[in-house]
């Protein structure tokens, strides 16, 4: 198996050997780590309502809080890689406690997620989890990333207000499912209507989502529950999409533009590895997410292996060198790398657009 520069051959069937043993997911540790962040959310979460408004402890609880919930919603990205069948009670309180009170019931990444690992589909335009920027304008992370202040509003409308409009309106239903029920980065990508591998229920869980938020509606409107309720679940959420989206553009180095498939070893060097601090990374890379490139080199290994496999291949191929270069010493590092590397291409674009192109695109604009 060639890289993209055809001169070294990834040695996978050693890299496979070295990890064989790790393949077992641990119930006990799913268990156990969900079950003491997602507790440690909402407990932090009452602590928060509780406090003086913008006291230090306050703030604390806020922080405490988003992190808590943020490890504990990365579990959907386990469910999505979880043996088909296996996993289901795990699968239901975790959209009963988390999913579903988060707005982002399992439903939403099964079976899309699948899609972004398949070799035919990582990187080009069916991958709605991946965009070109490393080719594109700096200015493009930028709005992606802001966009994550205001994706809590559309998870509020797509399950509180669309979701019931949508039982009566068929042709809603249909735009709800292709571009409204998934966890991409792509805004333009579609929902396949195969595109679900476990959650076949996945009905009831939009169902429970949307009478979640028809309650918790109905408590801030009665009085029972504060208005700062909503506002304290709004700023964490939106924390939390902050920090993905960084995490996000720190796992691949997208530098694919979409018009052609890639091989196994380019999809690899295109993934990337942030093992970085233990704890202070495992913070906005969580469940394992710090060692992404590992995860795409074998996407059935459970979260909490992932860390011995990595010491394994650098330790055990006899050559590392092409597993080497998937590696960034931190998020600044990998968030600097693309950055350049969107600005030279951008530069290079232009540089190679012709004057009168340049001169004439100005008028057009300001027509427009």
């Amino acid at each position: 198996m060639e890289t993209a520069t055809g001169k070294k051959e990834f040695p996978l069937r050693e890299a496979h050997a070295l990890v064989r043993d790790l393949m077992t997911p641990n119930p006990w540790i799913y268990w156990g780590d969900f079950l003491f962040h997602i507790t440690l959310g909402w407990a932090t979460f009452v602590a928060a309502l509780s406090a003086p408004r913008f006291s230090i402890w306050q703030i604390l609880a806020v922080i405490v809080a988003t992190f808590a919930f943020y490890r504990a919603a990365i579990f959907i990205h386990e469910l999505a890689h979880l043996k088909k069948g296996t996993f289901g009670f795990f699968r239901l309180v975790w959209n009963v406690i988390c999913g579903i009170p988060l707005l982002i019931p399992s439903f939403t990444y099964d079976g899309v997620h699948n899609d972004h690992h398949r070799r035919d589909v990582y990187g080009t335009s069916r991958d709605g989890e991946y965009i070109p920027f490393a080719t594109l304008r700096p200015a493009v992370m930028v709005g992606y990333v802001m966009l994550s202040f205001i994706l809590p509003v559309f998870f509020i409308v797509r399950f509180l207000l669309l979701t019931p409009l949508s039982y009566v309106i068929p042709p809603l239903r249909r735009l709800l499912w292709e571009r409204a029920s998934s966890l991409t980065i792509d805004m333009n990508y579609r929902r396949a209507p195969d595109a679900i591998r476990n959650d076949s229920h996945w009905r009831l869980q939009e169902f429970s989502a949307f009478v979640f938020a028809a309650i918790a509606a109905a408590c801030i409107a009665g009085g029972v529950l504060a208005p700062e309720a909503l506002i304290l679940w709004y700023v964490i959420a939106m924390f939390i999409f902050f920090v993905n989206a960084l995490r996000t553009l720190s796992a691949h180095a997208y530098r694919n533009p979409g018009d052609r498939q890639m091989e196994f070893a380019e999809q690899f060097l295109d993934s990337i590895n942030v093992p970085g601090n233990r704890f202070l990374t495992a913070l906005w890379a969580p469940v394992g997410l710090r060692y992404h490139a590992t995860h795409h080199l074998f996407m059935s290994l459970p979260y909490h292996n992932l860390g011995e496999a990595q010491r394994r291949l650098l330790a055990g191929l006899s050559d590392n060198s092409l597993y080497l270069e998937t590696m960034r010493t931190g998020m600044w590092d990998a968030l600097r790398r693309i950055w350049n590397e969107a600005a030279v291409s951008s530069a290079s674009r232009d540089a190679a657009l012709p004057g009168p192109a340049l001169e004439d695109a100005g008028p057009r604009r300001e027509n427009a």
